[in-house]
């Protein structure tokens, strides 16, 4: 069976942890049992684990190009692998699928955190004696044995099985639509996106794992709702993000956003507003050098950081939207519930959090795979790094005592504060000389100006393009200030749209603004 990600960004651990990999030069039945076992324990709720079969590790990294396995010993090694996981105790069979990679044979053991773990296996595996069965776990990169004190912990999980995974009850199959789980596949490189549209939403689901139950009573699991059906927020109240625009603290003035849909459409929407509407940057230029300093009001980075978390930590059983609220000085994140009580104020001072226990497992895998998330517990660190690197205060992170809410505060860069005085009276509107990228704003030795308008992005593309049909996507990128991806995303949207149209190819045509 296909994997749902792409086998190239597995093997080179672009999408997946590391410590979520392990790499087999060949097929050694009882370390492989035990791996398989540690991943279905999955005591830190990473989500499982890939076993991969043919590729030689060497400090953590692939030895590539691979020496695979025999192409003939597939079969073989297939039917004894079955035959290994009928030790495990508790049911277990990992997902297997046969790849041909670099022009060698390889297997990928696909192994989902279990619901009802923990499971232990032989720690010897012998045909004429009974051996001693032990609970392993993955530590980092290693699977080992599990402690006294790991077995309470492996206990203590016993039948949680996070929101995301399981099973609604109230909804069908056919609440699962192709026309977004194909999209998805494609856009991660799977290869189950190669036929997906010939075979049922239910193969393509069940193949995913996002079906639980007999197959005469399958309900998809809720990570399957959230992100493959056009309105979450039928199934989970409040799933949704709120973006509000607070210039004034009385709120007058005040505008409101709802951004809603599948999990990453909502999240890519809200975003793109918030670069189009609200991000801004100033160019400092000097008489002694060339470069010029380029700040931001808020470091895209670290809002994007910032809102991916709160859409994949939040709770979505009934709760409240994720609220972004955008005043003069800062702007806020805020969703429920906190963050787990093992995080404790320290280490949120120290911006030191490592949590174990993961609320959403599905959420954070698909984001990840959409390139929307960071990896397991480096999200707080980019969003500090990002503010450092403009220059901006660091941000501020509020996780009350009863863990009711969390917030995210990024405080404005001072370059800015003066301007956020004058925003709550006026609005100043800053005009920009001719290039031959098109219109920008322009900026004289030791002077400071804004390089984004009040104005949304789609609406500073389309006066761009108009001013210079021919105008490139790095061009459009200097003209608007956002980024160049966040532009070839507007562009998409507007021309699905019909908005804008491409005359000729890529390389020789031009954009046209219908209307």
């Amino acid at each position: 069976m296909a994997l749902p990600l792409n086998i190239d960004d597995l093997i080179h651990q672009r999408k997946v942890e590391s410590a979520r990999i392990e790499y087999k030069k060949d097929w050694n039945p009882e370390k492989v049992l035990h791996s398989v076992c540690a991943f279905a324990n999955d005591i830190d709720n990473w989500g499982g684990g890939y076993i991969i079969i043919g590729v030689e590790e060497k400090n953590g990294q692939p030895v590539l190009p691979p020496n695979g396995i025999r192409k003939e010993s597939v079969d073989a090694v297939n039917k004894e692998l079955l035959n290994v996981c009928n030790l495990i105790e508790g049911r277990y069979v990992p997902v297997v699928s046969h790849e041909v990679y670099n022009g060698a044979d390889i297997l990928v053991l696909w192994c989902p955190a279990s619901a009802v773990r923990p499971h232990k296996c032989p720690v010897v595996i012998a045909k004429n004696a009974k051996s001693e069965k032990a609970y392993y776990i993955r530590k980092a990169n290693s699977t080992i044995r599990a402690n006294a004190e790991e077995e309470r912990v492996l206990f203590e999980y016993a039948g949680k099985v996070p929101f995301d995974e399981r099973p609604n009850m109230r909804a069908s199959v056919s609440d699962i639509r192709m026309s977004l789980l194909l999209p998805f596949l494609e856009s991660v490189g799977s290869e189950l996106a190669k036929d997906a549209a010939t075979r049922s939403v239910a193969d393509v689901a069940r193949d995913m794992l996002l079906l639980e139950g007999p197959p005469e009573d399958e309900h998809p699991i809720n990570a399957a709702l959230m992100f493959f059906n056009e309105h979450p927020e039928k199934f989970f109240r409040y799933a949704w993000i709120e973006v509000v625009d607070k210039p004034d603290p009385t709120g007058q003035g005040m505008e409101e956003q709802t951004f809603k849909g599948p999990l990453d459409v909502q999240l890519r929407a809200a975003l793109n507003y918030i670069s189009g509407a609200v991000l801004k940057e100033k160019i400092f230029k000097h008489d002694d050098r060339a470069e010029a300093d380029r700040i931001w009001n808020y470091p895209y980075a670290a809002v994007e950081e910032a809102l991916a978390n709160a859409v994949y930590h939040r709770s979505y059983e009934p709760c409240a939207p994720v609220e972004v609220t955008i005043t003069p000085t800062q702007l806020e994140i805020s969703s429920l519930p906190g963050m787990d009580r093992s995080i404790t104020d320290a280490n949120l001072k120290d911006f030191n959090i490592r949590s174990r226990f993961y609320r959403n497992r599905r959420i954070g895998e698909f984001l990840k795979e959409l390139d929307l998330a960071e990896g397991r517990n480096t999200g707080i660190g980019k969003i500090v790094r990002a503010m450092r690197e403009n220059g901006s205060p660091d941000p501020q992170f509020y996780n009350p005592e009863t863990r009711s809410f969390m917030t995210v505060i990024l405080p404005i860069h001072e370059a800015f504060k003066a301007d956020a005085v004058k925003i709550e009276t006026e609005t100043v509107v800053k005009t920009g000389m001719k290039t031959d990228a098109g219109t920008v704003n322009g900026t004289v030795n030791g002077t400071v100006e804004d390089q984004a308008s009040p104005f949304n992005l789609a609406s500073r593309i389309i006066e761009a393009i108009k001013s210079n049909s021919r105008i490139t996507y790095d061009a459009l990128a200097v003209a608007t200030g956002a980024s160049r991806r966040t532009i070839s995303r507007e562009i998409k949207m507007l021309s699905q749209q019909g908005i804008l149209r491409r005359i000729g190819s890529d390389k020789t045509g031009h954009w046209e603004v219908v209307k």
